[in-house]
């Protein structure tokens, strides 16, 4: 079969051995395959990210000098199915599936491993329970969304983002316009979009972001007392002072209106702020920007050493979260809001192309102002 390949930084077309499924397995045609950001970085810093992986125990990430087929966004086809498999979805079916398969006694993961070709090809091997079918015809271009709009729910997840909380975006690349989506679709009462791109601001307005900030010119953080967020630690030791002196005149004792005072509106609020950039010193920027008890997801991959003042995220009881990939569940969700019409992910398609126009896809997709997401039609001579 024809599948790009990656090998010490460059990108070719070339003939590989046909995958054939194992036992618990599914062998797919390949409808769309995303690319996705991570390969485009791990494209040149291969062996960096894969020793920042063993750190994290897990060692099967490839090595630069190793040909590998990328691909962990995709949709496809039912074709075969290997040994003790249920075969519940027919040939034919269109399908996705989360990038992960046994290998052995290991789990690889899919598009990131020398054992196990990704799917920048004509065909992929899945796990045949990571695989779903799409439902409500949703089309095979969207459907190949579910795995980076999963990312995206997954960071919303981990913020406990609910409607009448303000979220904050920093960044405006695929993860960024995705979760601003997602936000969208929960009904999110404000979201606020950050990029220095105009053509990703223009998408996150798209998205749906209710204020999209140049941070040249404004700054996302300058929005907090239309809020009425607390804005400092002055601010807060007044609101500590004064609503002690308030209930101290009240007939009853002050400490039984306290308790019933958190219980009925819980923890003093603050917005969520999503870092979706993933280079040294945003996170810092984020956490002197934010006002008193924000909450942080760090979603964005930063590869170097960074550093934060802990002092001064202490003073502002900031919560920092880190977000990585997503549950089999989140993954289903996805898929079912895209299919059903609760999330639009179509603005972050800006662009298709065949095998032949992986090299070129890359080369454009480091221009924030031409592209979002470059899905790769496997089966099309587009170039």
């Amino acid at each position: 079969m024809k599948a790009v390949v990656c090998q010490n930084g460059e990108l070719s077309v070339v003939e590989r051995a046909e995958p054939r499924p194992g036992p618990g397995q599914v062998l797919l045609k390949v409808l769309r395959c995303g690319i996705c950001g991570s390969d485009l970085h791990i494209r040149q810093h291969c062996n960096e990210w894969g020793a920042l992986m063993a750190r994290s125990g897990y060692t099967s990430l490839m090595r630069a000098d190793q040909q590998v087929v990328f691909g962990h966004e995709f949709s496809g086809e039912v074709i075969e199915y290997g040994p003790g498999c249920d075969r519940k979805a027919k040939p034919g079916t269109r399908v996705v599936a989360s990038p992960a398969v046994r290998v052995g006694n290991e789990i690889d993961m899919i598009g990131l491993s020398a054992r196990i070709d990704g799917a920048y090809a004509e065909r992929v091997v899945v796990q045949e329970t990571s695989m779903m079918p799409i439902p409500n015809g949703l089309s095979s271009d969207l459907a190949a969304l579910t795995e980076p709009m999963a990312v995206g729910l997954h960071a919303i997840n981990r913020g406990d983002v609910k409607k009448s909380d303000v979220a904050v975006v920093i960044g405006c690349g695929p993860v960024g316009l995705a979760i601003i989506c997602l936000l969208k679709a929960r009904g999110v009462q404000a979201i606020i979009a950050s990029d220095f791109s105009p053509g990703r601001r223009k998408l996150a307005d798209i998205c749906g972001a209710h204020i999209v900030v140049d941070p040249t010119v404004d700054s996302p953080y300058a929005h907090w007392e239309r809020f009425g967020f607390i804005k400092d630690v002055p601010a807060t030791l007044e609101l500590m002072v004064g609503t002690r002196e308030k209930l101290g005149r009240l007939p009853i004792p002050w400490w039984h209106a306290w308790r019933l005072a958190e219980k009925l509106m819980g923890d003093p609020k603050g917005p969520v702020v999503f870092e979706c950039v993933g280079a040294p010193g945003v996170l810092q920027s984020i956490v002197e920007g934010v006002p008193q008890f924000a909450r942080i997801v760090v979603v964005g991959v930063c590869m170097q050493s960074d550093r934060i003042e802990n002092a001064v995220a202490i003073n502002k009881a900031l919560q920092i979260r880190f977000s990585a990939g997503y549950s089999p569940l989140e993954f289903r969700d996805t898929l079912h809001a895209m299919a059903y019409g609760k999330v639009d992910a179509a603005p972050l398609i800006t662009g298709e192309v065949g095998l032949d126009g992986v090299a070129g896809a890359f080369t454009a997709l480091g221009n924030p102002e031409t592209h979002a997401k470059i899905l790769i039609n496997p089966h099309n001579a587009v170039s």
